[in-house]
C-alpha cells in the first residue's frame, strides 16, 4: 500500500467470491487494518474529503474564522440567529413602476420592439404561391388514397404553418386555394378526405364556432407517416 496522508479510502472486490471491502478513514488507522486482513497487494487506495477553506469571506465571517468558529451555516443552532446577514435591504435602490391597471399598450411596446404582430396569410396569396411552385413528390405509404392530392395538401400546410405562422385553415378556405390541386374534391367530398387523413393521423383537426380547421400532424408534415 503506498503511503498516503489525511484522509484515505480502501477498496477490495472480489466478483468471483462475493467480496466487496471498503474502508475510510486516516491513512495509518486505513493501512493497519489491510494488514491485519491480509490485503496487502490487491485493491487501492485514493486520498478522499480533502478540507477546502472558504474565500472571499466578510468581514464578520473573518473574524468568526479568526477566533475557531465554525461558519457552516447547518452548525448553527437553528433558535440563533446567524451573525452575517448581509447589508441591510435598500428599497431605493429597486426601481418603480406604477401604472393603472388596463392602462398598457402591448402593441405600442411590441412596435417599438420592433415585433409585427401576426398576419393572417391571404387566400389569393397562398393560391399563387401553390401555383407557382414545383409538383411535389408523391406521397409514399399504403394508407395514401391519394398520394399526389396528399403531397399537395402536405405543401399548402406547411407553408400556412410554417411561413406564416398559423395553426391551421379551414375546410373553405383549403377548398379555395388547392381544390383544382386536390383532386377537384369540393364540399362533403373535400370534408370525408379530411377526416380520413384525421382519422390516421395526418391531420389534427381544429373546432371552431363556425367552422372546422385542420392542422398537419408533426409527424406527417416531415414525412414519417
Amino acid at each position: 500500500m503506498r503511503q498516503l496522508r489525511g484522509n484515505v479510502r480502501y477498496r477490495f472486490r472480489s466478483d468471483d467470491h462475493d467480496v466487496n471491502v471498503v474502508i475510510e478513514g486516516a491513512a495509518e488507522w486505513v493501512q493497519k487494518h489491510v494488514e491485519e486482513l491480509g490485503l496487502q497487494g490487491v485493491g487501492w487506495t485514493m486520498p478522499i474529503g480533502t478540507e477546502v477553506k472558504a474565500t472571499n469571506l466578510s468581514s464578520v465571517s473573518r473574524q468568526r474564522q479568526e477566533a475557531g468558529v465554525n461558519i457552516e451555516m447547518d452548525d448553527a443552532p437553528e433558535a440563533q440567529r446567524p451573525a452575517d446577514m448581509g447589508p441591510a435591504p435598500d428599497p431605493s435602490r429597486i426601481p418603480v413602476v406604477r401604472r393603472p391597471i388596463g392602462e398598457l399598450n402591448l402593441q405600442e411596446k411590441l412596435n417599438e420592439a420592433g415585433m409585427a404582430p401576426a398576419e393572417r396569410p391571404d387566400v389569393i396569396d397562398l393560391m399563387d404561391i401553390l401555383h407557382d411552385m414545383d409538383p411535389p413528390m408523391p406521397v409514399q405509404g399504403a394508407t395514401s388514397v391519394d398520394p399526389m392530392a396528399e403531397a399537395w395538401l402536405r405543401e399548402l400546410l406547411q407553408l400556412v404553418v410554417r411561413d406564416h405562422g398559423m395553426t391551421g385553415l379551414r375546410t373553405q378556405d383549403i377548398e379555395e386555394i388547392a381544390s383544382s390541386k386536390l383532386g377537384g374534391r369540393e364540399g362533403t367530398a373535400l370534408e370525408v378526405w379530411l377526416e380520413s387523413l384525421f382519422s390516421a393521423g395526418k391531420l389534427v383537426k381544429i373546432h371552431g364556432g363556425d367552422a372546422t380547421g385542420w392542422s398537419p400532424s408533426p409527424k406527417w408534415l416531415a414525412g414519417r407517416i
